[in-house]
């Protein structure tokens, strides 16, 4: 699912992107984590920002 840049509401904020290279290279810097291991917790779990969150602090412990 593509990113809706002109929806910036609470589901918007809620998901992450795997389409768009940004949300993935932000989400890997902020947890420490490289971008292939970002890319499959994103795919893993669909996008959904809290799950994915939990995955990566289990991996990079922050």
């Amino acid at each position: 699912m593509a990113d809706d840049k002109s929806k910036r509401g609470k589901q918007d904020r809620a998901r992450v992107s795997a389409s768009e290279p940004y949300e993935v290279n932000y989400f890997a810097r902020k947890r420490g984590i490289t971008k292939d291991q970002a890319l499959k917790i994103i795919k893993d779990t669909k996008g959904n920002r809290d799950k994915a969150n939990a995955v990566a602090e289990k991996i990079s412990g922050k």
